[in-house]
């Protein structure tokens, strides 16, 4: 039965089982002739299984024939397909003459099409000889093969006759397949149409021609490469060349980044349709360094005009822009070392954005800026450029690095900042503690969401102690009064800085929590045990001592007599229960409500300590002189003055005459309850600096334990390695200067925690 991919034909009687070469081979030769030349006219399946028989008889009679005589190499089944071989390896060099002379008359695209036609009836005939000539192939020329002699399966045989005697003359002639070839491709590179499978399949005949003698089955390139690949690559580089050159005389950089974008992708597509592969990495490596690499200081020098762009023209102009600096990265990213000058002049683009912003709001000058306006001014900077990395910068690390290190600039330098690298720090623990008050910040925005949007500036500070210091001040207060808009939110911000900084920056913040709940505790115990409350509402907070960064008056304070009798029976049952503890009373931070009695309108007066001191005065006087009201309280004059202000400007008291100050019996306000308890500017300015005294402080002893943390570790060390090691130690809380660590080793060589190695002034050994 014959099979659907077999020719079908008739021919000739086959020769005898005996015949001699000559005879076998007319029959054969007819056979291979008639599927090499007329394989559409089709061939029977018995003349196809005869010429196969042929073969089968003629190497097997021979071979009978002469067994035995293992003297001559030149016998049986040796020379029977020694003879086959020659005779088949004759009739293909045969076969290309006419073929050759036809191909020399064509040109291009004709030259091309006849190429392929006749490649693909050759490979078919050829296919179907090499199934004819199984049996030569599996005992003869295997033998031959494995005893290393250049010989080739039929089919194989039949490539290597094509590239000998058919392809190599025709590409003699001024590799004329080739350059029909790339003239074609460079009539598709102009924008014509052309026969992609044409020049697939002369292409791909290039890569069967490639022939290893060791391995048959082995892809060799080396035609390929020779006679395409190569001439290829150099025409691509040089028609790219020229385009490009020629596109940007007379266009933006804008255009041309589309423009080699659009070619980049042409040449990926003309890879998967018509190349081999492996010319992928070579071709794109070569129109990169052409479209791209020859160009990148064109595109470098226009790099920072789209970032301004991107800025300032409208939204649509916006889009437009994004896509071309994404454009930019995408084709700079293939030569990894052309996006260098793009980070640094990013770098240098957002810090002198953040400067810029920052001068905008603090004014000619101005060293007093809301933190509020402050810190969203930095948030849009980095917000904008953020999004530009994501989205135009693929979220590339060096690029967020960039924007990293710049950030860190502008946000600790800047207008509003002046000389002081600690008032960022504390402007946006200021804008903190607003987001976590009641009734501010918070009811206008999530306060989750502006929590986090604190934490991305947080990141940045290289004075995190300061704004510790600012931030724990700041929550002492909330705690004290009561304003925290949520528990939750307090502590889901402490979480956020743990997780920043580790559990030591969170410890104090977390135990004042527990001080609060503590004493309530202690609050509600003392009244249980107190029933007789003189008719007067109370809480207290006892708060330890190395975990509130409150002080206590520096004046003296007299004790009003309305609450000196609850102030002595607390005093004394806290002694009972804590023997030994000392109780130091902080009437600075202490607030008290008063009910009015002199008024018509009973109103409900929220006061300082120092406000209800005052006032309780005007239980027994209408009118106060300044000394009679100093020596009643004791509070110094600098706050006194500005107690006495506050309760003038509420209308509370009448300041008429110089010093002296009545009570107002006209005294009327909308408010039932009326909040007299602002911050005075004294407190104000005092407590920014006792921060700052503290964090001085605090530094000092930081940098001392780290040093003798190292020296313990080390034993010994030379100074400069150990001021570099300090640096690196402490640099993530704040960045230590030199002097002042040279100041922490003269300390602790007079504390004799280390000591100077002999012999050695700049070497300096642990203590044990």
């Amino acid at each position: 039965m014959a099979s659907s991919t077999e020719p079908t034909g008739a021919l000739p009687k086959a020769p005898s089982r005996t015949a001699d070469l000559e005879e076998a081979w007319v029959f054969l030769v007819n056979g291979v002739d008639h599927i090499m030349n007329r394989i559409d006219t089709g061939m029977t399946f018995p003349d196809y299984t005869s010429l196969y028989t042929t073969v089968y008889n003629y190497c097997t009679s021979l071979a009978t024939q002469t067994r035995g005589n293992q003297d001559d190499n030149r016998t049986g089944a040796n020379r029977a397909g020694a003879d086959l071989y020659a005779k088949l390896s004759e009739y293909f060099v045969e076969h290309f003459k006419p073929m050759t002379e036809k191909a020399t008359k064509l040109q291009d695209e004709e030259l091309l099409r006849y190429y392929v036609s006749e490649w693909d009836r050759y490979t078919t005939g050829a296919n179907y000889v090499n199934r004819i000539f199984t049996f030569l192939n599996r005992h003869w020329v295997k033998k031959e093969q494995d005893e290393g002699k250049p010989v080739y399966q039929v089919y194989t045989l039949a490539l290597a006759r094509w590239k000998q005697h058919f392809f190599v003359p025709i590409q003699r002639e001024n590799s004329k397949l080739t350059g029909a070839i790339l003239r074609l491709i460079e009539r598709q590179r102009n924008g014509e149409g052309i026969d992609q499978g044409l020049v697939k399949k002369v292409v791909f005949s290039f890569v069967s021609l490639g022939l290893d003698n060791t391995d048959p089955n082995k892809e060799c390139l080396d035609i390929y490469k020779e006679h395409f690949e190569t001439p290829f690559i150099e025409a691509t580089e040089h028609y790219y060349r020229k385009e490009s050159e020629g596109f940007l005389a007379s266009n933006t950089v804008s255009e041309y980044l589309r423009k080699a974008e659009d070619r980049l992708k042409e040449e990926e597509d003309r890879i998967e349709r018509y190349l081999h592969t492996k010319t992928r990495k070579e071709l794109i490596t070569k129109c990169e360094h052409v479209l791209i690499r020859d160009h990148s200081e064109l595109m470098w020098g226009s790099f920072q005009k789209l970032l301004d762009s991107d800025q300032l023209e409208q939204m649509y102009v916006l889009l437009s822009q994004a896509g071309d600096l994404q454009r930019m990265y995408a084709l700079l990213s293939r030569i990894p070392e052309s996006l260098e000058p793009l980070r640094k002049r990013f770098e240098q683009h957002v810090k002198q954005s953040g400067l810029s912003a920052i001068s905008e709001i603090s004014g000619e000058g101005s060293t007093d800026i809301d933190p509020k306006v402050y810190v969203d001014a930095l948030l849009d900077v980095h917000r904008e450029n953020s999004e530009r990395v994501t989205h135009s910068f693929k979220g590339e690390v060096r690029f967020a690095a960039s924007l990293d290190k710049a950030c860190r600039e502008f946000v600790n330098r800047n207008a509003a900042t002046g000389m002081s690298s600690t008032k960022s720090s504390e402007l946006i623990a200021k804008h903190a503690d607003m987001l976590l008050r009641k009734n501010k910040m918070a009811e206008e925005e999530d306060l989750e969401t502006a929590l986090n949007r604190v934490m991305i500036l947080f990141k940045y500070l290289e004075d995190k102690d300061v704004f510790q210091t600012f931030y724990t001040t700041k929550l002492s207060k909330r705690l004290i009064h009561g304003v925290s808009a949520s528990d939750e939110s307090e502590a889901s911000m402490i979480s956020k800085l743990k997780e920043a900084c580790g559990f030591e920056y969170t410890n104090k913040l977390q135990r004042m929590f527990t001080d609060i709940s503590l004493s309530k505790d202690l609050t509600d115990a003392f009244k249980e045990r107190n029933t007789d409350d003189e008719g007067i509402s109370f809480s207290i907070m006892v708060l330890g001592t190395n975990f509130w960064p409150l002080n206590p008056p520096t004046h003296e304070f007299l004790i009003p007599k309305e609450i000196l009798n609850t102030f002595n029976k607390f005093t004394g049952y806290y002694q009972t229960k804590h023997s030994g503890r000392k109780l130091t009373w902080l009437w600075n931070y202490s607030k008290n409500e008063l009910r009015t009695n002199y008024l018509n309108q009973k109103y409900i007066l929220m006061t300082s300590a120092y406000q209800m001191a005052v006032l309780t005065q005007y239980n027994k006087h209408d009118t106060m002189s300044l000394e009679e009201i100093y020596a009643a309280t004791m509070i110094g004059k600098d706050i006194l003055t500005q107690v006495l202000a506050l309760l003038v400007k509420a209308k509370i008291l009448v300041n008429e005459e110089q010093d002296q100050y009545d009570l107002n019996p006209n005294f009327k306000s909308k408010k039932i309850r009326v909040n007299l308890n602002l911050s005075i500017k004294a407190e104000v300015r005092q407590e920014s600096n006792e921060v700052l005294k503290a964090v001085d402080e605090d530094r000092k002893y930081a940098i001392q334990a780290t040093i003798v943390r190292i020296m313990k570790a080390r034993k010994t060390m030379k100074n400069q390695p150990l001021i570099e090691e300090v640096i690196s130690q402490i640099s993530h809380r704040f960045t230590p200067k030199i002097p002042d660590i040279k100041k922490a080793i003269e300390t602790l060589l007079e504390k004799e925690y280390i000591e100077r190695v002999e012999g050695s002034k700049d070497t300096f050994a642990y203590v044990v």
